[in-house]
């Protein structure tokens, strides 16, 4: 194939096809604040904390935040994006935990996870734009030692989902700008939870379960640009249903749990399991001040409320029954500020500061999901090397302050309950560490 201002070389789709083999090796990130949808794919964006998201189309990174954005892009561009993250939330057991529960206070549950992201833009022609993105942004993953006092509330937890995004965008005229992504979403699934078998000193059993499925939806976006220093961006996100459904697998459960199960159809019966990747509304300015600042701004909401269930378990051994809980959210609101200042001609600092208000109430519910609201403080920069090739880096810290947790059981821990939980996640938090690298054609 020819290569050229417009053309896509034979370099171009080496890198992508490498890019996208390595990225689907990649976890999905632990995400935090907002619910369970990050901000931070290894992008620019890290640094700005998200303030002005959907308004920037600086990059590449445009086909995820805002499709209409790849407009503003000449030629074809690449950017690929690597990140890891470092989520400090170890659990300190209150008063009213029960006794018999034992002192695990199940380690770190986060620790390190990798993340990142690919994306690439084509100027079709002077009017349309096409692209496409890699990226994981939705998902949790958490684990705690076997024993821990919250062992029958949930020992380890991951739900993923990868997106593969196809966008076009069509500029409508000088000021206003369209766009549209598929996004095709791979979702993962996996639960274990500890049983409580009933006698002393016998060990516990473990409910695990482990599902793969695809959910589709669209994102559509608007970009406005009033001169030539200011423009609007607007993004709508469409929900996205990963329908999870698999037969649990139990293991070392007593006899007569067994016998119960078994009556139930429990022990053979498909689990569905039916999570809401929820639709989301955003809007983002960006504001070019004179030659060396711009600021920007966002303000969004997710419809958490819909999310669906999550947790798996058995509350009591004597009489099964479901075996999922639905834990009720509650829809979030999204806030940033940030800016840039150029420091000379190559170097541009990138900061901003964000608040994602709380999608639980407080004391949360499941220990699989140590997270509520959040600040987010991002900085960062971008150097541009030259007219072919630029990157950045960009640190951001997620403060999530101090989150309960409490459980009450319905059954006694010495009757085949889960038993009482209660505690805390003091000072919660994580770090994000990114860099990303830009490739013009």
């Amino acid at each position: 194939m020819r290569s050229g201002k417009h053309g896509w070389g034979g370099a171009t789709l080496r890198l992508w096809a490498i890019a996208v083999a390595g990225l689907a090796l990649l976890p999905a990130n632990a995400a935090r604040a907002g619910g369970l949808l990050l901000y931070e794919v290894g992008t620019a964006d890290v640094g700005l904390a998200s303030a002005g998201y959907s308004a920037r189309a600086q990059d590449a990174s445009t086909v995820l935040t805002n499709p209409a954005g790849m407009t503003r892009l000449p030629g074809t561009q690449i950017l690929l994006g690597a990140q890891a993250l470092y989520g400090d939330y170890g659990f300190s057991r209150g008063a009213g935990t029960d006794p018999l529960l034992g002192g695990n206070h199940g380690g770190n549950p986060i620790g390190w996870f990798p993340g990142g992201g690919f994306f690439l833009t084509h100027r079709l022609s002077p009017e349309v734009a096409l692209g496409l993105a890699v990226t994981g942004n939705f998902g949790l993953a958490v684990k705690y030692d076997a024993d821990w006092v919250g062992r029958y509330y949930g020992q380890q937890g991951t739900l993923l989902g990868l997106s593969l995004l196809p966008s076009v965008a069509w500029k409508v005229n000088d000021k206003l700008s369209l766009g549209a992504s598929l996004n095709a979403m791979y979702g993962g699934f996996k639960q274990k939870v500890a049983i409580n078998n009933v006698g002393f000193g016998r060990p516990d059993g473990q409910l695990e379960m482990d599902d793969r499925t695809w959910g589709f939806g669209v994102n559509l976006g608007l970009l406005y640009e009033i001169d030539p220093a200011t423009r609007l961006g607007l993004t709508w996100n469409s929900q996205v249903n990963l329908d999870f459904s698999a037969q649990p697998s139990f293991s070392g459960v007593s006899p007569g749990l067994a016998l119960l199960l078994a009556a139930r159809g429990l022990d053979r019966a498909n689990i569905d399991v039916g999570i809401k990747v929820p639709q989301g509304v955003l809007a983002s300015v960006f504001h070019q001040v004179d030659e060396r600042w711009a600021v920007l701004g966002s303000i969004g909401w997710q419809q958490w409320s819909k999310f669906g269930d999550l947790e798996l378990g058995i509350s009591d051994n004597r009489n099964p029954g479901s075996l999922t809980a639905n834990l009720d959210f509650k829809d979030t609101w999204h806030v940033a500020v940030g800016g840039q200042y150029r420091v000379s001609q190559p170097w541009l600092l990138n900061f901003g500061v964000a608040y994602d208000s709380a999608f639980q109430d407080n004391p949360i519910a499941s220990p699989l999901l140590p997270a509520n609201s959040a600040w987010r403080f991002g900085v960062g920069f971008q150097n541009e090397v030259d007219r072919s090739f630029s990157w950045g880096a960009a640190a951001e810290y997620v403060y999530g302050g101090t989150i309960d947790l409490a459980r009450q059981a319905r059954i006694p821990l010495a009757l085949g309950g889960r038993g009482n939980l209660d505690g805390s996640y003091d000072n919660a938090g994580i770090f994000f560490l990114s860099a990303n690298f830009n490739w013009k054609f």
